[in-house]
This record gives structure tokens, C-alpha cells and sequence, in this order.
């Protein structure tokens, strides 16, 4: 493992960019972005219209590691080259530690919850994670309603993918989402804060996570976690928010840093000219870097 990539995900300022959408959320990403789906007739086509749009993220001047700390990288991103590098060398020379979106997408909804689907060739996505050297993992869930049985065996599966992860030499981002819209996200959250921390109890001195939370409802649910000797950083989703909506709800959150997707690009454009596009991002870097280190 990077050592200075661990001390600059443990200590460092700023927030974690994640740029990881997938198959099932690339026609919105790109839709967002000015990209029509008139604009590519399959899948290839489509993926490589994405890896166009992340290359003029990743490239610009307003992502940097002045702000940005770490990236997540969807698979095919990982696997392409920016600059005749490939994605995850090019983040790390910009001084930005990167990630790998391991998970297959969500299981149906059963006991108030979605599980993750079984991992396609998760071995190998580690291996070649580590080929292609990415510091860690990021992998989804979502919890919909306070069912403690069902939260229970969510976070059950996350820790058991995790510890498979952390058996590459990697470190995992357990990322267990409560849906903004949840019955009781409330209850739901406190529910899920007592699963995590038994787990992370059990946990050894060498096996170290981080977690990736909806920005709670009531402000520093997470408190007990974030100063947990087995956590890393607690970074938080958007969730659906708003950027300002997700930006006041952090600055509310001690020792949480963002990790926002949607709520980063939201308005960048294909048909910008360079300068409107990197100002545009600048402005979306600069509020989420201080939502996450300028706290109420």
C-alpha cells in the first residue's frame, strides 16, 4: 500500500471527486453533461463519450489536488488512458489518490433494503486494481427503511467485500447509503451506526476502512465513527441532494469530507468553451472543498 496516499486520505484537507457513474447511470451522466442519446448508437460509442467528458474533468486546471484529494474511477475509466497514462497513474502524478467502483449494481429491494448484486470477477477487478495501481475500492448499497434485520445483513455483506479488498493490499470505501427519501431516515441512520460499529470493533490493528454515509439528518450522528482508530475518513454522498442543499448539510458534520458525483459536475457542459467549463468546475470545487473543511 501507497503510505502517502494513506496519510493523505487520513489527514489531508479537501474532498474525494467521484466520477464513477456506470452503465445503468451513464445516459443520465452524459445527458446532464449536453450528450443526447441520438449522439451514440451503442454501448461503445457511449463509453467513450463518457471517458471524454471525465478526460476534460480530470484535466482541467480546477481539478487539482490543492482541493481534490482522491477521485472514485468506474471500471472502463480505469482500464483507459488520459495523456498516454493510464487514468489512475495520471490522477496520482496530479498529486490525487485514486479509487475503483468494485460493485455489479443493487439487488432488489427485500427487508427495506438493496443489497448488492453477487460482484462479477471481483478477484480479477483486484488484481488489475492493483496492476494499475489504485489505492482502493468503493462499493454501494442502500438502506430505504429501518429494518434492523435488513440493515444488519447489508452491512454484513459490505464487511465481508471489504476484508476481501483489504486482502489485495487495498482499502475499501464500505458505503451503506440511507436513501434521502427513506421511511425514517432517521432511525434508519442510528440503526446503521451501530451496525457499522460492531463491525469495525472487530476489525484488526491492520485492517483499516473507510465510509462513504448519506450527510445525516441530524448533524454528527457519525461522530463516534469518525474518530473510530479503524476508520480512515468518513467521506459523504450528495444522495440526490442539491449541491448548496448537500454543501449546508456537510458544513453541519464535523470530520466528514464530501465525496459528491452528481452534485460536482451538475453544471458542466459539453458545449462550453474551455474557459466556461473550467470555471464552472472551479466554482463547484472550490464550494464543496469549503463545505468540507470549514465547519459551523
Amino acid at each position: 500500500m501507497n503510505k502517502q496516499h494513506f496519510e493523505q486520505m487520513k489527514n489531508k484537507g479537501g474532498f474525494v471527486a467521484a466520477l464513477d457513474q456506470s452503465g445503468g447511470s451513464t445516459p443520465k451522466a452524459l445527458a446532464a453533461y449536453g450528450v443526447g442519446e441520438d449522439q451514440y448508437s451503442n454501448e461503445d460509442e457511449m463509453f467513450d463519450l463518457v471517458h471524454q467528458m471525465r478526460t476534460r474533468i480530470i484535466t482541467s486546471p480546477a481539478f487539482s489536488s490543492d482541493k481534490i484529494i482522491g477521485s472514485i474511477l468506474f471500471e472502463q475509466t480505469m482500464d483507459r488512458e488520459i495523456e498516454g497514462q493510464y487514468t489512475g497513474d495520471y490522477l496520482a502524478s496530479k498529486g490525487i489518490v485514486p479509487f475503483l467502483k468494485i460493485d455489479s449494481g443493487l439487488a432488489e429491494k427485500e427487508n427495506g433494503v438493496q443489497l448488492m448484486k453477487p460482484i462479477k470477477d471481483l478477484d480479477e477487478k483486484l488484481r488489475r486494481g492493483n496492476e494499475r495501481n489504485i489505492f482502493g475500492t468503493k462499493e454501494r448499497s442502500v438502506i430505504h427503511d429501518p429494518n434492523a434485520e435488513g440493515i444488519k445483513e447489508l452491512v454484513n455483506q459490505q464487511f465481508e467485500v471489504a476484508k476481501k479488498v483489504l486482502s489485495y493490499d487495498m482499502i475499501p470505501i464500505v458505503e451503506p447509503e440511507v436513501d434521502i427519501d427513506s421511511s425514517d431516515k432517521v432511525k434508519s441512520e442510528e440503526i446503521l451506526k451501530v451496525e457499522l460499529k460492531k463491525h469495525l470493533d472487530e476489525l484488526s490493528e491492520d485492517q483499516n476502512v473507510m465510509l462513504k454515509l448519506t450527510i445525516p439528518t441530524n448533524a454528527n450522528t457519525y461522530k463516534e465513527l469518525t474518530g473510530h482508530p479503524r476508520v480512515v475518513r468518513v467521506v459523504a454522498l450528495s444522495g440526490g441532494y442539491s449541491r448548496d442543499e448537500a454543501n449546508q448539510k456537510l458544513k453541519e458534520n464535523d470530520d466528514i469530507i464530501a465525496s459528491f458525483s452528481r452534485a460536482l459536475v451538475t453544471d458542466v457542459e459539453v458545449k462550453q468553451s474551455d474557459e466556461e467549463f473550467n470555471n464552472t468546475l472551479q466554482k463547484a470545487v472550490d464550494s464543496i472543498y469549503d463545505a468540507s473543511v470549514n465547519k459551523k
